[in-house]
């Protein structure tokens, strides 16, 4: 594929996608960030092939221009964008994690707008945590405006297939009613469920602590960066609003069941509950970034931590995060190694299976 790519906005998305582009032989990959450092730093990190030295001048050559920017600041670039001396058939894309606003403005563009959506992300951020196989298995989502015909989409099927993400085109309201079941509304339990323990905590102090546990582990996802969690439930708070009303029916229905305390009943609950979740997929990276855990027993003698990180460096697999469980009911080992694929966490699984003194469990 021959094209010019210009990739607005150099953070950990922005500067994956331009690393991960670069696998075509032909693609020319300019960059541009609103902080002229980030524009250089991602330069001399090969991350992308050139950094025009303003916006006005990077949109001038591009056939395709990308904007990995958060949609706010998206949305702005759109308007700008009016006024460019851009290409004829220039092609317009995102990376925005909501699409009905954008979708709004690229229908007031005069040219092929193509809405776009990688779900994939990291516990890093900036263009030095970039990397060419964060999209590897993730979905990326196709929202087109009509401006946009079948050869513009394929176009951009073509540039995107490198990454090796799971390509697929939807409407903009499907994109953001499902990101709200499976992504946005998920947060907001999460981030829920932490402000009961900071409630509780004031007269159960020792709540923190068996917190480390599970409960950590449950909501994870509350540790994400509230301002951008704070855009995108602005951003999409009609669908997350329907999703709260579902699941406070869901509530007053799991009430009754509790109030009645009918065994068989509370067991089936639980036990449909397993059954969809064991059901759901593994082998793909679904609307939130995920990290894949390892748990592992080890006995309780000095340096056994970095025995077993020792052995995994020597079979070069890198970790994310590790961490000992205090608090292990219904959990399976007391060393929890996390990775960024599956691959690494199978990997990490052999290899320790290979050492008679660890068992170790994939959750």
């Amino acid at each position: 594929m021959k094209a010019h790519v210009l990739v607005v906005g150099l953070g950990l998305i922005g500067g994956s996608l331009a690393k991960s582009l670069q696998r075509h032989n032909e693609v020319h990959i300019a960059g541009y960030d609103a902080d002229p450092l980030t524009s250089r730093k991602a330069f001399k990190m090969g991350v992308i092939h050139s950094a025009p030295p303003t916006l006005e001048v990077a949109v001038r050559d591009a056939d395709i221009i990308i904007f990995a920017t958060p949609v706010g600041a998206t949305l702005k670039l759109m308007e700008q964008s009016k006024f460019w001396d851009l290409k004829k058939e220039v092609i317009l894309t995102d990376t925005g994690s909501t699409k009905t606003q954008i979708m709004a403005a690229a229908n007031k563009l005069n040219r092929p707008f193509i809405g776009g959506h990688p779900m994939a992300g990291s516990h890093k951020s900036g263009v030095e945590a970039a990397k060419d196989m964060l999209f590897e298995n993730a979905f990326y989502i196709l929202t087109p405006s009509p401006q946009a015909d079948g050869g513009h989409i394929e176009k951009l099927k073509t540039l995107l297939a490198v990454t090796k993400a799971k390509v697929e085109v939807l409407p903009a309201e499907n994109h953001d009613h499902l990101t709200a079941i499976v992504s946005h509304f998920p947060h907001l339990i999460a981030a829920s469920l932490v402000h009961q323990l900071d409630k509780e905590e004031k007269e159960n102090p020792f709540a923190r602590q068996l917190a480390a546990g599970g409960f950590r582990d449950t909501t994870r996802i509350a540790s994400s960066n509230p301002e951008m969690w704070r855009d995108i439930t602005i951003q999409n708070s009609g669908m997350i609003v329907r999703q709260l009303d579902q699941w406070l029916e869901e509530m007053e229905r799991l009430k009754q069941l509790l109030e009645t305390n009918e065994p068989e009943l509370i067991e089936q609950y639980f036990s449909r509950a397993k059954q969809v979740r064991d059901d759901l997929p593994i082998a793909v990276s679904g609307a939130m970034y995920s990290v894949y855990d390892l748990h592992i027993d080890v006995p309780d003698v000095p340096g056994i931590i970095s025995e077993v990180t020792g052995f995994l460096a020597k079979e070069n697999i890198s970790i994310v995060n590790l961490r000992i469980l205090e608090t292990r009911e219904d959990v399976f080992g007391i060393l929890v190694i996390s990775f960024q694929t599956a691959e690494d966490r199978e990997r990490a699984k052999k290899c320790m299976d290979q050492r008679t003194a660890y068992d170790s469990y994939i959750s």
